[in-house]
């Protein structure tokens, strides 16, 4: 009942205040009227006494007494022409005003709100998040400002944190966990995304030592040891990255998730072999069952030619090739694997500016709201494409 007694109070004050310049404007219009003249008749009095202290001659004193008198008759010719005016004028405004908007509010609230939903204090929220990941993190770092020695506290929100694109928030969550609960691969792989997060993708001193930390405790995991060798080239050192990627590659079960993202980095830091995808330049073996048929890939005529190819000739090849795959692209936008082969084929081939271009528009097919559309992003930051304004 209170919240009906507040609509309509604040219903009624908004009318107040869109009625109240209406209802002056006749009143308004009176006094302007009754104020000019005023002014004339003080000039004819202050007229009169001029002409007995012989300030001015019979002469000036009847033309100016003329010339006020038209004034003021004017002023007094025009007030019943506009008295009843205004009230004419606004009558079916006002009527819209205190009937038609009052009704139309009531109605879109009832159609779109929801008046039998009980009120929700934050503090009812708390206790009863449901699926409101905002209210979960609000929940959990109350928790820990009360208890920050809370290790798995941390250990749950960094994650989140970093999720949610809090990085430095989750860089510090991480460091909490792991001095609260000891490192583990887990956290300090969280850690060191973190990092390559805050530095656009780069894979930093301090992210590498924290990746080699991790694998002094898991020596085969896959995510440390392929961000290590993403350090090695992004650093210019393209034969030790191959060899790092080609042992990850090796390590891993055949239809490991990663694989395919790991051959194209072997592909990118070595040359043409047998079974060679020349889609990059310095292309390496192709991803263990890839589908050479699939729109953009080369075909097996393609592969065959490009060995016997001399390097300036497979380079040729290879921009036909990258611009095919741009057309096909144009043509059916819903490919997500060929977007992410056209960026990293452009960045390849040193031509950012079309990257950035092919990233807009595999943005536009796949917004950065979905995983495909972050998955766009992340190759991006991992390429050194900038990312601003992408998503506009």
């Amino acid at each position: 009942m209170l919240f009906w007694i507040l609509v309509a109070a604040l219903t009624a004050a908004l009318a107040v205040i869109l009625l109240y310049p209406l209802l002056r404007g006749a009143k308004a219009a009176e006094n302007i009227r009754a104020g000019e003249a005023a002014v004339y008749r003080d000039q004819l009095r202050e007229l009169d006494r001029d002409l007995n202290g012989g300030l001015i001659t019979p002469e000036e004193a009847d033309y100016a007494r003329a010339e006020i008198g038209r004034r003021l008759i004017a002023v007094s010719a025009d007030e019943p022409a506009e008295t009843a005016k205004p009230a004419r004028h606004h009558r079916f405004t006002e009527a819209f005003v205190l009937l038609v908007l009052p009704v139309l509010g009531l109605c879109l609230y009832l159609t779109t709100g929801r008046p039998d939903l009980p009120s929700q204090p934050l503090e009812a929220r708390l206790e009863n998040p449901g699926n409101d990941v905002a209210v979960l993190i609000t929940k959990a770092e109350r928790h820990l400002a009360e208890k920050p020695d809370d290790g798995k506290g941390w250990d749950v929100l960094a994650p989140i944190y970093f999720r949610t694109m809090r990085v430095n928030d989750a860089q510090l969550a991480y460091r909490n966990a792991i001095r609260l609960l000891g490192p583990s691969p887990v956290r300090l792989d969280g850690l060191a995304e973190t990092l390559m997060a805050a530095s656009d993708g780069v894979v930093t001193e301090e992210a590498r030592q924290v990746l080699e930390q991790s694998l002094t405790l898991e020596p085969d995991n896959p995510r440390a040891r392929f961000y290590i060798a993403l350090s090695m080239e992004q650093a210019g050192r393209p034969d030790e990255a191959r060899q790092a990627f080609e042992a990850l590659a090796k390590q891993s079960p055949a239809d490991a998730p990663w694989l395919p993202l790991v051959n194209e980095h072997i592909a990118m830091n070595g040359g043409a072999k047998p079974g060679a995808n020349p889609a990059a330049p310095g292309a390496g073996p192709a991803a263990p069952g890839a589908n050479l048929a699939a729109p953009g890939n080369p075909t097996q005529q393609d592969v065959a030619a490009a060995e016997t190819m001399s390097d300036g000739d497979r380079q040729q090849m290879i921009r036909g090739m990258v611009e095919s795959l741009d057309a096909k692209l144009n043509e059916d936008p819903n490919n997500f694997e060929g977007w992410m082969r056209l960026v990293r084929s452009y960045a390849v081939l040193n031509d950012k500016d079309r990257a950035a271009g092919a990233l807009k528009r595999g943005l536009a097919a796949f917004p950065p709201p979905g995983e495909q559309g972050r998955q766009l992003l992340a190759l991006a930051r991992e390429l050194g494409i900038a990312t601003e304004g992408a998503t506009q």
